[in-house]
């Protein structure tokens, strides 16, 4: 399958998922992930879907780069939950998060129509501008750093409302624990991970990625 065949069908499978009666019971506990509402977390999971359509109509006015580049350059990944991006993240979650699950829902629904119409159209060296950085990606990067947000935070979901983790596409999941493992090597090192992934007597006591 294609990254855009996968992106697709992940993001089926996690609009399905937010559907789960436990998640709209639980909307306004909190969530696995500090200082966020369960509420706040789905609106954070479906933006994986919404921010799409606007991302492929937005003009393009910065450089390419790769995504080894693109992980370096966001600041969001350094665990720093007072940073000023990651309280704009789950500020703006939360102001979505009032809608209401059924709003959410229906929107990402929406937007998944619109993708499953365009995305195969789109041309194979596509390139697409960030709307947070001042750089922009290729469209099969940019949607695979989609597939890095859907699983990481499906699980956090689940976890959240206590129910299994949805059952992503074998793709996304390969796709994500690849750029969790290079994210991991170049914070810890290569001999770091391979260490915590084969050899429990040296592994170090974390790899984490985020």
């Amino acid at each position: 399958m294609t990254v855009r065949e996968v992106y697709l069908e992940s993001a089926e499978v996690t609009a399905t998922f937010v559907a789960h009666p436990a998640v709209a019971a639980c909307w306004e506990a909190p969530s696995a992930l500090a200082k966020m509402r369960v509420g706040a977390l789905v609106a954070h999971l479906l933006g994986q879907l919404t921010q799409v359509p606007p991302v492929l109509d937005a003009p393009v006015s910065d450089p390419r780069v790769g995504l080894a580049e693109h992980w370096d350059r966001s600041t969001w990944t350094d665990g720093d939950l007072g940073s000023d991006v990651n309280t704009y993240i789950r500020r703006t979650a939360s102001a979505e998060a009032a809608a209401g699950a059924q709003s959410l829902i229906a929107d990402a629904v929406a937007a998944l129509a619109e993708m499953q119409r365009r995305l195969p159209a789109e041309p194979a060296d596509r390139v697409v501008q960030l709307p947070w950085g001042r750089w922009a990606l290729t469209l099969d990067d940019y949607l695979t750093t989609r597939l890095l947000e859907l699983t990481v935070h499906g699980d956090d979901l689940a976890v959240s409302v206590g129910v299994r983790p949805p059952a992503l596409p074998a793709g996304c999941i390969d796709s994500a624990v690849a750029v969790l493992c290079g994210m991991a090597a170049r914070r810890h090192g290569v001999a770091a991970l391979v260490r915590a992934l084969s050899r429990r007597e040296r592994a170090p006591q974390s790899i984490a990625a985020l």
